[in-house]
């Protein structure tokens, strides 16, 4: 074995000599976003016709592919990983529902304007893109494997540069050396879409404002002959230019372009352009890259004729690839070495301790892929972070883990805001706002306090403060104040309801493991009941007690779940006191229970969805406050929305939903589902038992997707005792 490594060494050295005697070649890779499969095309024909490449210069999906072979990858890998990621993730860094913390989840049901905007230093801050990032970072980072810093990117298997652009300056910088994926990142972060990456105290984004296509640079590093591949949008015609987006994209295109054509100017007779037929394709549409593949190809094809006065014999070709691989291998196998330290450089409040405690990578083994993308994933979820990313030093002794975290440059004091709207069709429509203003990092331990407004149909105002306990994040204490006001509408069965009241609740607190929380502590109500009608009395009532909870979540999405469960149970034990007039017992003693579930199970594009709700009280009186509603959508549909009323309630229903959009060629953004269900359920005054013969059953048929200002669904429901609904939901989670 050893004499066979000599061999190969002897013939990679000997090679190392005639390489020299030969004029070198540089790739260069422009960007285009989705169409830069055409480069894997380029490169796939250049590796068939034993065509080297001595130097790599890209700019954005072209420092990507670049970047990729210029590590050593083969060029099949690089089409593989490529074509398998799912570009369009890129384009969200919403953190998964399933991955937040149990408290972020709630939140996030309650406000699903997914608007990013902040308060501190007396100014309203925004971030420095629509994206931050984090995603098409991780992306990269998935695409290149666990490597490390490079002192110099010539120390790559081919030397490679990425070109991005100071968006400070305007200038263009060309990255040599450090992490590679944050170069690729930064080379491709598209101003004002991306929030520019920092590198070295210089905001860069997309190098295709000062050089889309860097045949300089390439000669800079030492290429003789420039094989350039120009994938660039073309100019669209002045009857296109019809809308303000239209307009801003030529201005981009102008802009690169413009760009190209000065590097255009630098080619000489023996260099090559190739110039794929992509202008029909779009830069952002991830499903056409098998045929920019394709058509990269072609185009590397029609220039044969010049390109193979490049090519080299099978056995200089073939020491020309031992070279590479023998470069590439000496990284790789740096990827097995174990993990001896663990260094944070933490740009937040978020104490160190906090954060390793989530990354929770262990010493002294090998990391993957998989388990570093696990890992960044956990930290990015706690939902503290504008960025998460990681750097490895790599020693004799093992590898040292550099995790950088990055503030929110919009925080610490948060707006959210919620919106729902809801019609039967008929008379029956409402509308509802919500907004909150939470401000983070209080004190050292990483207090917080929020601040809720509703305002339709009912009204809600509350404030709250969250304490963790002696720095550990999972032990907390809670005070919470709010006024509300709940209405019941008029139904044939009763006169319309109002009921105006004050909470406090003081608990303490454990969040376990992301997954769920339990509670205990105390909870004290005062209110007045009142009907709508004239010269009607109005019913004073006080309440206080105990409570215990438990709440369970890991559901994927709280509207259409593919995944997870949902649990809440929750035992109160109350006084109650009502006006003098009422013939009850002065001090109403009640025990009260409620259990609430959700689960969900996908196959492929079906999922199956249980509910099952239960309320029931033990009191001696003929009357209690603590009510329970049934009706509305997924909750006896048949029935417009809390139009039963009571103190004991149960209720199961069966789901099922088929996402359509499978069926549609080429997938659409969202799921649409088509839905159906099949309920049960009743409600009882307090004197009454829960009576199974007493059911009441319905079932509804239904349209629904997730949007941008939340799930919308159109249906019908119809029950057996022939009520039916119409209806339409957009914004409100049920």
């Amino acid at each position: 074995m050893r004499y066979i490594f000599y061999f190969i060494l002897l013939y990679v050295l000997a090679f190392s000599f005639a390489i020299e005697a030969r004029e070198k070649i540089g790739l260069v890779l422009s960007g285009g976003g989705a169409k830069g499969a055409a480069h894997i095309g380029v490169i796939k024909e250049l590796e068939a016709h034993n065509i080297p490449v001595d130097y790599i210069a890209g700019t954005s999906i072209g420092a990507y592919v670049g970047g990729m072979y210029a590590l050593g990858y083969s060029i099949e890998d690089i089409e593989t990983t490529m074509l398998g990621l799912s570009w369009s993730d890129g384009f969200s860094d919403s953190i998964p529902r399933e991955s937040l913390s149990y408290i972020n989840k709630q939140h996030r049901d309650m406000y699903n304007l997914g608007i990013r905007l902040g308060y501190s230093d007396a100014e309203f801050k925004v971030p420095h893109g629509l994206l931050l990032g984090q995603t098409a970072y991780q992306l990269i980072q998935t695409s290149t494997d666990v490597v490390g810093v490079f002192t110099s990117f010539d120390d790559l298997a081919i030397p490679y540069r990425a070109v991005a652009s100071n968006i400070a300056t305007a200038e263009m910088v060309v990255l040599d050396s450090g992490s590679i994926n944050r170069a690729m990142n930064a080379s491709a972060a598209i101003p004002g879409i991306v929030a520019a990456v920092e590198i070295d105290g210089q905001m860069l984004v997309d190098g295709g404002i000062t050089n889309n296509m860097p045949v300089d640079v390439a000669k800079a590093m030492g290429a003789d002959i420039i094989i350039a591949v120009d994938i660039g949008s073309p100019l669209v015609a002045q009857s296109e230019l019809t809308s303000t987006v239209s307009v801003v994209n030529q201005l981009s295109t102008i802009l690169t372009n413009n760009t190209s054509l000065t590097q255009k100017k630098l080619l000489t007779d023996k260099d090559v352009l190739l110039r794929p037929a992509i202008d029909l394709l779009g830069t952002a549409d991830w499903s056409i890259m098998p045929k920019a593949l394709a058509l990269g190809e072609e185009a590397a094809r029609a220039q044969l004729s010049i390109l193979n006065n490049y090519s080299l014999s099978d056995d200089d070709y073939q020491a020309y690839q031992a070279n590479k691989k023998l470069k590439n291998q000496k990284f790789r196998n740096e990827f097995s070495a174990k993990i001896i330290a663990i260094n944070v450089e933490n740009n937040s409040k978020v104490e160190n301790k906090v954060i390793l405690q989530y990354f929770d990578v262990e010493l002294n083994k090998a990391l993957s892929k998989d388990e570093l993308n696990a890992a960044i994933n956990r930290v990015f979820a706690l939902d503290k972070f504008e960025q998460v990313t990681v750097d490895f030093i790599n020693t004799e002794a093992g590898r040292i883990i550099t995790l950088h975290t990055k503030a929110k440059s919009w925080g610490p004091n948060y707006f959210d805001f919620g919106f729902n709207l809801r019609t039967d069709f008929s008379d029956r429509s409402i509308a509802t706002i919500n907004m909150s203003y939470l401000l983070t990092d209080m004190n050292s331990y990483g207090g917080r306090w929020l601040n809720e407004i509703e305002l339709g149909w009912e009204v809600a105002l509350s404030t709250e403060f969250h304490q963790p306990f002696l720095r550990e994040p999972d032990l907390y204490t809670r005070a919470r104040l709010a006024f509300a006001q709940d209405k019941w509408e008029k139904t044939s069965e009763r006169d319309e309801l109002k009921n105006d009241f004050y909470r406090a609740t003081l608990a303490l607190g454990y969040d376990y493991s992301f997954k769920g929380i339990f509670e205990v502590g105390a909870i004290a109500e005062k209110g007045e009941l009142s009907v709508d009608i004239v010269g009607a009395g109005r019913l004073g009532y006080e309440s206080a007690g105990t409570f215990i909870a438990y709440g369970y979540d890991t559901l994927n999405s709280i509207n259409f779940p593919t995944s997870g469960n949902q649990l809440h149970i929750e035992l109160q034990w109350l006084k109650d006191k009502y006006d003098q007039g009422l013939a009850l017992e002065e001090d109403d003693e009640t025990l009260r229970l409620t259990f609430n579930w959700r689960g969900a199970v996908g196959i492929g594009g079906h999922t199956f969805v249980g509910i099952t709700s239960f309320t029931t009280l033990k009191n001696e009186n003929p009357f209690n406050i603590h009510v329970t509603e049934l009706g509305g959508f997924l909750n006896l549909s048949g029935y417009q929305e809390d139009a039963l009323l009571g103190v004991h309630s149960a209720f199961a229903a069966a789901v099922y939903q088929y996402d359509l959009g499978q069926d549609v060629p080429g997938g659409l953004d969202l799921p649409l589902y088509l839905g159906t269900s099949l309920e049960a359920g009743n409600v009882w005054n307090v004197d009454e038992k829960i009576n199974i013969n007493e059911l009441i059953y319905s079932g509804s048929v239904y349209f629904g997707t997730d949007t941008s200002v939340g799930p919308a669904a159109l249906g019908v429901g119809l029950a057996t005792d022939g009520e039916y609904s119409f209806f339409l939901s957009v914004g409100k989670n049920w």
